[in-house]
């Protein structure tokens, strides 16, 4: 399973994944906009019937396990290792993915993106150096992730309840037990112990050093747990649908707003202009047609 979703790295970073339009701003308005109402959080989410027990385990994660622990150790992993090496785990470590990435494509129809990883996974194992040099992005082969819970997603799987697991962090039934479907994929269902665990470290290490720009806005978060329950639901439909579910709500924001201009201008003087233009446009045109004849 993939610990890079660990204590808060699972989607406090998705504060961040959206190019265009920050998941975490739409829950940060939100959950403002519902104390603002209510005068209190909502803690009747019915998508987080366990939301007492996550909140414990989430101060757990968050101000004991990743305060004293994670994030010294990633500072100190930051500070002493040289980036050229970093980059060189990290590659290995998603190099080992591409054959759940090609699986988890080709059963969501994407045959062509499906090819494009396993011809990563052979280039960067091979020239690449097991991995370490990412030779396929090089040469204009991108990386095309997808994982088994996006797959259950797009065949109509619903997510279940939000569950904040310890050392884990944020997650959910379906995203779990694509982890462990995503973990039976050859090579990783074959690597032994000790490469695993370094996969693993190597992943949390990265997503948590990625994550130190992103603090001051769960800082700043009125309430810091719905804020990532929120990021973490919203980053789940934006990878299901491939970015397409944020483009449709902007567009059917800018559809009710259009629809509530159009609203205020009913019975107004802007509307009796309007339709008065239209009568003089249309007497203009039935002149010229006089003319014509």
């Amino acid at each position: 399973m993939e610990i890079s979703k660990s204590l808060i790295a699972g989607l406090i970073i998705a504060s961040s994944f959206l190019s265009g339009g920050c998941a975490s701003n739409n829950a940060q308005e939100q959950l403002s906009t519902s104390t603002t109402n209510n005068a209190s959080v909502d803690n009747s989410d019915p998508r987080d019937p366990l939301e007492p027990i996550n909140r414990i385990m989430w101060d757990f994660n968050w101000e004991l396990l990743d305060a004293y622990f994670l994030r010294p150790v990633t500072v100190g992993y930051v500070t002493v290792m040289p980036q050229f090496a970093r980059t060189g785990l990290v590659n290995a470590a998603q190099n080992l993915q591409e054959p759940a990435n090609f699986m988890n494509n080709l059963f969501q129809g994407k045959i062509d993106d499906g090819l494009d990883s396993l011809a990563r996974f052979v280039l960067n194992s091979t020239v690449g150096i097991f991995g370490t040099i990412d030779v396929a992005s090089h040469i204009g082969i991108a990386r095309k992730e997808e994982e088994f819970g996006e797959t259950l997603g797009t065949w109509g799987v619903n997510t279940g309840p939000f569950l904040m697991l310890p050392v884990l962090g944020p997650n959910d039934p379906r995203s779990f037990s694509g982890e462990v479907v995503d973990g039976m994929v050859y090579p990783m269902a074959v690597i032994d112990g000790g490469l695993a665990i370094a996969r693993y470290v190597v992943s949390l290490l990265e997503t948590r050093a990625q994550l130190m720009d992103q603090e001051a806005q769960l800082e700043q978060a009125v309430d810091d747990y719905a804020f990532v329950k929120n990021a973490y639901f919203e980053n789940l439909a934006f990878k299901v649908s491939d970015g397409k579910s944020s483009d449709k709500a902007i567009e059917q924001e800018q559809l009710d707003d259009f629809a509530d201009f159009e609203a205020m201008l009913e019975g107004t003087d802007f509307e009796y202009i309007d339709e008065q233009t239209n009568d003089e446009q249309q007497n203009d045109q039935k002149e010229k047609e006089n003319e014509l004849e």
